[in-house]
C-alpha cells in the first residue's frame, strides 16, 4: 500500500509530533473502511507537503488503537503538533475532512 503511509507501534509517536497528521484507523475486512479508502487516498495526494495522511491497521497495531480508545472503525483522528484536535467515527465525506484539515493547517500551533 505505497500510496498511503502505514504506521506501526515503533514510529507512531514520532509521526504525529510535527505539523498536522490525519490518522485513519482501519482493517482490511472492514467494508466501511474500504468505502473510506478512495477519500483518504485523495487527501493524501491533495495535502502532500501540508499534512501527513496515514493509515493504521488495528489488527496489526492493537496497542495504538487501545491507547487512543478506538472502539469503531473507520475512526479518523486529526493531530496537530502531537495533540488530538478532531475525531471522526464512521465514513466521512471528503468535504468534512477537507474542512477539518484546512482549519487545522491555517490555525496557529496549539499552546504547549
Amino acid at each position: 500500500m505505497a500510496a498511503i503511509g502505514r504506521l506501526t507501534q515503533k514510529n507512531f509517536e514520532r509521526s504525529i509530533l510535527h505539523g498536522v497528521t490525519l490518522l485513519d484507523f482501519d482493517a482490511p475486512w472492514c467494508g466501511p473502511c474500504r468505502a473510506q479508502k478512495p477519500i483518504i487516498d485523495a487527501l493524501k495526494k491533495d495535502y502532500q507537503g501540508k499534512a501527513a495522511v496515514k493509515k493504521i491497521n488495528i489488527d496489526e497495531n492493537r496497542d495504538i488503537a487501545l491507547h487512543l480508545g478506538i472502539q469503531s472503525i473507520p475512526t479518523i483522528i486529526l493531530f496537530k503538533e502531537g495533540r488530538e484536535m478532531n475525531r471522526f467515527i464512521g465514513v466521512q465525506t471528503a468535504e468534512t475532512l477537507n474542512m477539518a484539515l484546512k482549519k487545522l493547517i491555517g490555525r496557529p500551533h496549539p499552546p504547549q
